[in-house]
């Protein structure tokens, strides 16, 4: 890999000048940040009071704020197997986050997705030019990132987020089965 491209996700995000996008297309995620809070929600606790912001703030959101105040449009899609899995479920119920901070958030049922062409892994493309693909084992934990410059790559990412963007339901107008 060049070495001119930005190593980390915040590097990758704070050089991003128009647009990053991401396609999450899993059902379940085991990322370690969010063991403790999805096993709260799995048992009724919610740590998120919607009147009081400073009770989920948190930092990726600063830096999706950072991101969007500097005018780069951030949008999340997620394809989902429907009925949803406990974990989108959850995703779901904290997506308001997103939003606050000015992510835009839609939803496609997987049924919906069966004839857009996809790549196989979760990914960010950032300003129609860099992928960073996120890599994870079958059970949901991240095996890492790699980033790629390739054409081919960035091509794909583009058509795939733009037709499963297309179909997909905003956050607000998506009704979880």
């Amino acid at each position: 890999m060049p070495s001119n491209v930005p190593q980390t996700f915040l590097d990758l995000l704070g050089n991003c000048m128009q647009s990053a996008v991401h396609l999450e297309m899993r059902d379940v995620y085991a990322v370690d940040y969010e063991r403790g809070p999805f096993a709260d929600w799995r048992a009724g606790r919610r740590h998120y009071d919607l009147a009081d912001r400073a009770s989920w703030w948190r930092p990726w959101l600063d830096v999706v704020a950072e991101a969007t105040n500097r005018g780069v449009t951030m949008r999340r899609a997620r394809i989902v197997s429907e009925p949803v899995s406990e974990y989108t479920r959850y995703l779901y119920d904290n997506t308001f986050t997103n939003v606050a901070a000015g992510e835009q958030v839609r939803w496609l049922p997987r049924r919906q997705a069966s004839d857009i062409p996809l790549p196989g892994n979760d990914f960010w493309l950032f300003d129609g030019q860099l992928v960073q693909w996120n890599h994870f084992a079958g059970d949901g934990s991240s095996q890492g990132p790699e980033v790629t410059k390739d054409l081919a790559a960035v091509a794909l990412c583009a058509d795939a987020f733009g037709a499963v963007w297309e179909r997909a339901s905003p956050h607000g107008q998506y009704e979880i089965h």
